[in-house]
C-alpha cells in the first residue's frame, strides 16, 4: 500500500514539475528563450509564433515550430526544469 501512494505522490509531482515547465515554455519573452542553447532569435520568434496559435501542452507539441527537432526540443526541456 506504501508504494502506491510513494508511486501516486511521484506521479503527482513529476506532473506538477512538468506543468510549470510549459508554463515557462509557454511564457517565455524572446530573449528568455534565446537564453537556451541552440536557439537564436529567428527560433525564438517562431516559438513565439507557434504557440499565439496553440499553447504547446508536451514537449512532443512542441515540436511543432519549424526548425524545432528532437534535439531541441531535449535542449528546451532540460533548461526550463
Amino acid at each position: 500500500m506504501y508504494k502506491k501512494i510513494i508511486a501516486g505522490f511521484l506521479i503527482f509531482a513529476t506532473s506538477a514539475l512538468f506543468g510549470m515547465s510549459l508554463n515557462q515554455l509557454n511564457s517565455a519573452s524572446k530573449e528568455e528563450l534565446m537564453e537556451v542553447k541552440g536557439i537564436g532569435a529567428a527560433k525564438a520568434a517562431a516559438i513565439i509564433a507557434e504557440r499565439e496559435k496553440s499553447a504547446f501542452t508536451s514537449f512532443d507539441d512542441f515540436q511543432r515550430v519549424k526548425g524545432i527537432g528532437a534535439k531541441a526540443a531535449l535542449n528546451v526541456k532540460e533548461y526550463v526544469k
